[in-house]
């Protein structure tokens, strides 16, 4: 499908502006799961003060939706209305020791990207980004952790620009930060941040990405097309327990399957589309409720329009294939 091009109903959007604007950019290239239709308008802005010109320019009744590195976002078959935004590596890309144990990045840094300048820089605690597929943005939005650390252990305050194009410091404790979340507003894009550790040997610190690695490699599908864990640990569990208790390892729904190797990580095996994902998803959730009574919650990000399919409906068959 395609949706009316916003830069001939809104001409004006393209004066003064840097960055570059793509109507209906099929968006299934900048996720990992390589699925989902196309954005009304993606917009790459060269840097923060080309992106709070062109926020102050856009109609206060378009949306806009940010998108970092797609790791774990599931963009449904009919694309998103609007416009994407996707900060790109030149713009949002550097990152910067500031003093002896800080650093500071832009929102478009891969995770990984960050530990690798904390270890240079002797700086400890960053090792657990190694093993989190995604970007800077996406990490400060949802709190990403892993091995028991999280994006709040270490930021100290991030940068945003708003819906209007002004732009906010926030700190920590501003961020609200809880077990995959936080309370920001949404009419915040994040631009990057200032993240704090303590002194580590550079040995030391190697050891501790080695292990997060190997630790990976062993548990995880990282070579699937796959967006992460789907679902979050529910309270006193873990999602893959309760997905396995529930037999759902390997289920599949057309193109996509739920891992072998770790059944928390949904994979697109060849030809899936975003519905397949989701309808897999969905029936998932449905059979843990039933199973075990824990209703468990989305950790992939769902967005979109539903697609010629239409929406899903959870199938509750006992074995092989859910539809």
């Amino acid at each position: 499908m395609s949706y009316p091009d916003l830069l001939a109903e809104y001409p004006d959007l393209l004066e003064g502006i840097r960055g570059k604007l793509t109507p209906n950019q099929p968006l299934s290239a900048v996720t990992w799961f390589r699925t989902g239709g196309p954005a009304q308008l993606l917009f790459q802005p060269a840097d923060e003060d080309d992106l709070a010109a062109f926020l102050r320019k856009l109609p206060a009744h378009i949306p806009v939706l940010p998108v970092g590195l797609g790791s774990n976002l599931l963009i449904r078959d009919g694309g998103l209305e609007g416009v994407v935004i996707r900060l790109s590596a030149k713009g949002f890309g550097a990152v910067d020791q500031i003093g002896e144990n800080r650093l500071r990045a832009g929102a478009a840094v891969p995770d990984k990207r960050l530990a690798e300048a904390a270890a240079k820089a002797g700086i400890g605690g960053f090792a657990f980004y190694t093993g989190i597929p995604g970007g800077l943005g996406g990490a400060l939005r949802m709190n990403a952790g892993a091995h028991g650390t999280e994006t709040r252990d270490r930021m100290v305050e991030l940068v945003a620009v708003d819906r209007k194009g002004a732009r906010h410091v926030l700190s920590n404790r501003d961020m609200g930060y809880a077990y995959r979340h936080s309370s920001a507003s949404h009419d915040l894009i994040f631009t990057g941040g200032v993240f704090e550790g303590t002194r580590q040997d550079e040995a030391s610190i190697r050891q501790d990405m080695a292990d997060v690695v190997d630790h990976r490699e062993k548990a995880q599908p990282i070579r699937e097309k796959t967006g992460g864990s789907t679902f979050k640990n529910p309270p006193g569990s873990s999602a893959w327990k309760e997905v396995d208790a529930a037999g759902c390892r390997g289920l599949t729904v057309g193109g996509a399957q739920m891992s072998e190797m770790h059944c928390n990580f949904m994979i697109n095996t060849g030809s899936a589309t975003g519905h397949d994902l989701e309808l897999l998803g969905e029936t998932v959730r449905a059979r843990v409720l039933r199973h075990s009574g824990i209703r468990l919650e989305w950790e992939i990000k769902r967005l979109g329009r539903f697609g010629e399919s239409g929406s899903v409906e959870p199938f509750l068959g006992q074995e092989g294939e859910a539809a």
